[in-house]
């Protein structure tokens, strides 16, 4: 069932299904105890863009790392970003990583924070992987957003998506994972 919804269509009565509608592809919930990691495997190459929407916590306030198809490589990602905390800015760019930070100043560890990320083109043979996001908590009065962009270097499909904590912490009990497939 797409979460957005389907159109109707006049030719020969039939339904259409409508372009940018989501379709859920595997969801998480971090029991008790936590997760160091999370990892989707075996993604269908059906859709046209994938999308993770996730509210999480973690134990240490490090950033969250994002790899594809288990690539650890010290040159395969590049990025930029900028965020925000109420009385600053931060613009910053890398390049050459071993995985792509997402929460550049870190993950509130008090406080469950929102992500919404986008992948696009990800089974495109033909071109380098983009992905976007924009993330935030709010601390009472303090907080973070973030609004960034990575870059893997590869034009293989993306078959796995693994997201893990960039330094010793984990995720957090409770904090949950969907990974959506959406339709051009």
């Amino acid at each position: 069932m797409p979460i957005l919804g389907i159109l109707a269509s006049s030719i020969t009565g039939g339904l259409v299904t409508d372009a940018g509608a989501m379709f859920p592809i595997r969801s998480y919930v971090v029991p008790s105890g936590g997760a160091a990691s999370i990892e989707w495997t075996s993604i269908p190459s059906t859709y046209t863009h994938l999308q993770i929407r996730a509210t999480l916590k973690s134990s240490t306030s490090s950033y969250i790392a994002l790899q594809f198809n288990g690539v650890f490589s010290g040159s395969a990602y590049d990025g930029h970003g900028i965020d925000g905390n109420g009385s600053s800015v931060t613009a910053y760019a890398y390049n050459s990583r071993d995985n792509i930070p997402t929460f550049s100043d870190g993950i509130s560890t008090t406080q469950y924070s929102g992500l919404v990320l986008d992948i696009l083109d990800y089974a495109n043979t033909n071109k380098n992987k983009t992905a976007r996001w924009l993330a935030g908590f709010d601390n009472n009065g303090s907080g973070n957003i973030y609004f960034e962009s990575g870059l893997w270097r590869s034009t293989s499909a993306i078959t796995s998506i693994k997201l893990f904590s960039g330094g010793s912490g984990t995720f957090s009990q409770y904090s949950s994972f969907a990974l959506y497939g959406v339709l051009a």
